[in-house]
């Protein structure tokens, strides 16, 4: 046999084989990590195919749809033989979304995966594996606690919560006191969304471990207050999102700021106190903490829905408060935009805000990330680029 044909044998056999096993790696499923204990579906794929399933005899029409990043429209599944309802998602974006199935025109939670507040409702929730991304992971590292804190509310009537998150070595240092983040949530979710779905005390205690983070206290509370005798319905629609905002402002300053400083270990002061929202959160961000520069010297808005009317004449919105360009930026530390590349709006509104901003002589940092829509991962790795920013 010709030696040079024997090689290019060889050589064509070994890419055939490295072929097959990357169709293998590809097309292998396994349960997402996100299941329910011993609960085989929904699986993911190598290369992030979703396949779900759901036993529906009776059904005579099943859907699959989810949030930004994994299936925006329903997808028809298909009924085997033994009553099953199989479809595959061709390909999800990494980090976490919700969804959920549509059977016979009626929304239904997987029995699969756990359920998360989103869309305002318990909703399902998978965990689709980021590529070279554990940042938002647990690892071997000291860990911080989150806390449940229930208080009362004499503005709202109600008791709520708040989760607190006690970086690592808060018990062991009874003396030392540490630097606030009041962290806001979305339109449709809750307190325990930053802590659930996002993830921030695995953020938090990596970048802290790695020295890349200062310690601090992060307090992520109710996004919703509803004043006492107030029976308007709660709605998300931009008129409502700022009334509430109005009330959810005074829940702040009288209630939450003070329950929490009385409650935990916090450095006093505007310069140790960091206020960060993500899409409505960030609209809040914007009408509380910047309206506020007397309270607090760090801002983040994550796909902050920051409308155009909010700074239609920035002079004189947020009760003047940029009225002094270089008053307010002396007492500014930070002021940080971060949008997944795809969620066009939300870049859109980023830029118009800091091109407002940048007008009256006041500068703004910014972060897109790659590849992602309005959903948690976006905001995760938002919170992983913003902490390390705070309090130096």
């Amino acid at each position: 046999m010709n030696k040079n044909f024997f090689l290019l044998c060889l050589l064509l056999c070994a890419f055939i084989s490295k072929l097959a096993c990357a169709q293998t790696s590809a097309d292998h499923f396994q349960p997402a990590a996100s299941n329910l204990s011993g609960v085989a579906y929904p699986k993911i794929s190598g290369d992030n195919r979703v396949m779900v399933r759901l036993k529906a005899p009776d059904a005579a029409k099943v859907q699959v749809q989810g949030g930004d990043g994994l299936q925006k429209d329903p997808l028809d599944l298909v009924k085997d033989a033994e009553g099953n309802w199989n479809g595959t998602i061709p390909s999800a974006g990494p980090g976490f979304h919700y969804y959920w199935f549509v059977v016979d025109g009626v929304r239904v939670n997987d029995p699969g995966s756990d359920a998360y507040l989103g869309y305002g409702r318990p909703t399902s929730g998978i965990e689709i594996p980021a590529a070279n991304e554990d940042f938002h992971l647990l690892q071997n590292v000291p860990h911080g606690v989150v806390r449940e804190q229930w208080y009362h509310s004499e503005i709202t009537g109600k008791w709520r919560r708040a989760f607190v998150y006690t970086p690592p070595g808060y018990d062991a240092s009874p003396n030392k006191k540490y630097p606030v983040l009041y962290l806001l949530h979305g339109a449709g979710e809750n307190e325990r969304g930053w802590s659930m779905q996002g993830h921030m005390n695995a953020i938090l205690d990596n970048l802290i471990a790695g020295k890349k983070a200062t310690p601090m206290l992060v307090v992520m509370d109710n996004g919703y207050a509803v004043a006492k005798g107030d029976t308007t319905p709660t709605t998300n629609t931009r008129a409502e999102m700022v009334r509430r905002a109005a009330t959810l402002e005074e829940v702040y300053l009288k209630e939450i700021i003070p329950v929490m400083e009385k409650t935990y270990r916090m450095l006093p002061g505007r310069e140790n106190r960091a206020m960060a929202g993500l899409s409505m959160g960030g609209l809040q961000t914007m009408l509380i903490g910047v309206k506020h520069t007397d309270l607090f010297s760090h801002y983040g808005f994550f796909s902050g829905a920051v409308f155009d009317e909010i700074l239609a004449d920035p002079k004189t919105a947020l009760n003047g408060a940029l009225s002094d360009a270089n008053a307010f930026s002396k007492r500014v530390k930070v002021l940080w935009f971060g949008a997944g590349s795809e969620e066009k709006p939300f870049t859109k509104m980023a830029t118009d805000t800091r091109k407002k901003l940048e007008g009256l002589g006041i500068k703004s940092s910014y972060y897109e990330s790659p590849g992602t829509f309005h959903e948690w991962h976006t905001w995760r790795r938002c919170l992983h680029e913003f902490a390390p920013l705070l309090f130096k």
